[in-house]
């Protein structure tokens, strides 16, 4: 049993030269094509390098370029010279210049004598495709392709659109069901030997020279005319990103692609010398007989594409910022935003991170400086607590001091007073647990000393910010866990909501309230906001509190929760 390579080549003939001798010393011919457009220079320098290997070859040379009927040419020349000078080769490897022989060839030998009427080929329908990428899928061999897709991009959408529009389609020869695959296959020499001797040839060559990327196309459909068996995969390992560009194999992806016992991978980066100096040793003995399993290494390639294409969650960074709303998470782990508690209660920060075990911060978004839990003035990752760097970029500091806690729940106030920059982003977090008293902020000026025409004003002001949060937050868009009670609603059942909120941060502690920090107290309260609307001002976000002070045995009603 004898294997022939047929090789395409445009760059880096150097390593091209390597592997060609690699198989012309283990007794394979190789057949070389070389893209016309490679400068007569190279091309004759090339030629002299492998001039003393008498079973290597240089068949007529095209102009090639990707997606075109050209490449299919280039294979045509190479098989038809292969066939033609070497008589006992009984199968036909199809291999490009970047490509990098895996195994020793003798395991390919031996697995291609143990198989020999079969044709190793990726051959399958349009309908079962799920690689390709951009459409085109049935429409490459409905339409016409005359224009180049990537010198004569205009013109080719142009007449896609125009075809599609008026629903022009081609008539397919007759007994050819289009089939795509991979352009590296390895193909007996009765089945090639049929395909290039066709007597309908010359009508399949016409049909397929207007296809989209004929050469995924060509021997991937005309081999179901004439293969006795099929094996509908290629023997060469080759992958490629959600843009259907290749992957390529660097020096440290030896061992992955050891894992891979496929026979031949492409693409090799040109400077992979390690590569290159291992795979191409002269060991001559064969190391294993297992079988191509590209799959055993599919999983690597799918978390690579997972992190290429959604990142980590909550992670924003140079190489990979992505488009609003199609990152992976807003951020990197869960975090709670109180509004209205520090307000009502005295002390809730120490006593929330007493009983939670977190980091609870003051008001991250205060408008003189970022109020980190225990005052300190640079937080981890070397985040200051600057309000003016803070606010350049607000929501990369969010996402930044998330990231750089992860492990541990982060905690902090926020309030109408603070910067509003991020209302939208933090109920669109999945991962936020936002729970608001509304009203509360009215507190701290209830108990002031303040020129009441001065607090009228800034209680207009902050309830309209409040009115605003609160309608971002109830809109359609929210994935954020939200609680949302006025400030009468709350002091109804504070322990209630409380544990609420404690049982949501984690489940499994079975956190409890315990001893409630002391409640600020409210008498009077309800004689404030009727003095705000005796000023014009009408509050809405507070609930319900009466004028007169509660009786005793009224207050105690509603305090017990203490």
């Amino acid at each position: 049993m004898s294997v022939g390579f047929i090789m395409l080549c445009h760059t880096a003939l150097n390593r091209a030269a390597q592997v060609a001798r690699h198989w012309a010393r283990a007794d394979c011919p190789v057949v070389l094509h070389v893209d016309r457009r490679v400068r007569r220079r190279s091309y004759d320098e090339l030629v002299r390098k492998l001039s003393d290997l008498p079973n290597v070859r240089f068949c007529e040379r095209h102009s090639c370029e990707w997606g075109t009927w050209s490449l299919v040419t280039a294979t045509q020349a190479a098989a038809r010279m292969m066939l033609r000078e070497f008589p006992k080769v009984d199968h036909v490897f199809h291999a490009s210049g970047s490509c990098l022989p895996l195994r020793p060839v003798q395991e390919l030998r031996d697995y291609l004598a143990q198989r020999p009427t079969t044709d190793f080929i990726e051959s399958v329908t349009t309908e079962d495709v799920s690689w390709t990428v951009d459409g085109l899928e049935r429409e490459r061999f409905q339409f016409w392709f005359p224009f180049s897709w990537k010198r004569q991009r205009k013109l080719f959408d142009l007449t896609v659109r125009l075809q599609r529009r008026f629903r022009i389609r081609r008539r397919i020869p007759k007994g050819v069901v289009p089939h795509l695959g991979s352009q590296w296959w390895c193909l007996s020499r009765a089945t090639l030997s049929a395909i290039l001797n066709d007597p309908r040839r010359a009508e399949y060559d016409r049909y397929f020279r207007k296809v989209w990327i004929p050469d995924e196309s060509y021997f991937q459909s005309l081999v179901r005319l004439h293969a006795r068996t099929i094996e509908s995969r290629s023997l060469t390992l080759s992958k490629f990103d959600f843009q259907g560009k290749p992957h390529i194999f660097y020096d440290d992806h030896l061992r992955l692609l050891r894992r891979s016992d496929c026979f031949v991978a492409r693409k090799i980066w040109p400077q992979a010398n390690l590569l290159y100096r291992v795979f191409l040793s002269e060991e001559k003995e064969a190391l294993r007989r297992a079988e191509p399993n590209p799959g055993r290494i599919d999983r690597i390639f799918s978390t690579a594409l997972e992190r290429r294409t959604r990142g980590r969650p909550g992670l924003y960074m140079q190489s990979r910022f992505p488009r609003p709303d199609r990152e992976n998470s807003k951020t990197a782990a869960p975090y709670s935003l109180f509004s209205g508690f520090a307000e009502l209660f005295e002390g809730f920060e120490p006593w929330m991170a007493e009983v939670t075990g977190t980091a609870v911060h003051g008001k991250l978004f205060a408008p003189d400086r970022v109020h980190y839990a225990g005052g300190v003035g640079v937080y981890r990752g070397g985040l200051s607590d600057s309000a003016a760097l803070r606010d350049r970029e607000p929501r990369g500091f969010l996402t930044s001091l998330i990231w750089n806690t992860r492990g541990e729940r982060q905690c902090f106030q926020f309030g109408p007073g603070d910067t509003q920059a991020l209302t939208w982003f933090l109920a669109t977090d999945h991962n936020a647990q936002i729970a608001v008293i509304s009203g509360a902020w009215a507190i701290p000026l209830f108990r002031s000393n303040r020129n009441f025409a001065d607090i009228r004003r800034e209680a207009a002001r902050l309830q309209q910010v409040e009115l605003d949060f609160l309608k971002v937050l109830r809109s359609p868009w929210t994935k954020a866990r939200l609680h949302v009670w006025t400030l009468a609603d709350f002091i109804d059942a504070p322990r209630d909501h409380l544990h609420m909120i404690l049982d949501e941060m984690n489940p499994r502690a079975h956190l409890t309230p315990g001893v409630l920090p002391p409640m600020v107290s409210l008498d009077g309260f309800g004689a404030f906001l009727q003095n705000l609307r005796n000023e014009g001002m009408q509050p809405l976000v507070m609930g319900d509190f009466r004028v007169a002070p509660p009786r005793q045995g009224a207050r105690q009603t509603r305090t017990r929760g203490e």
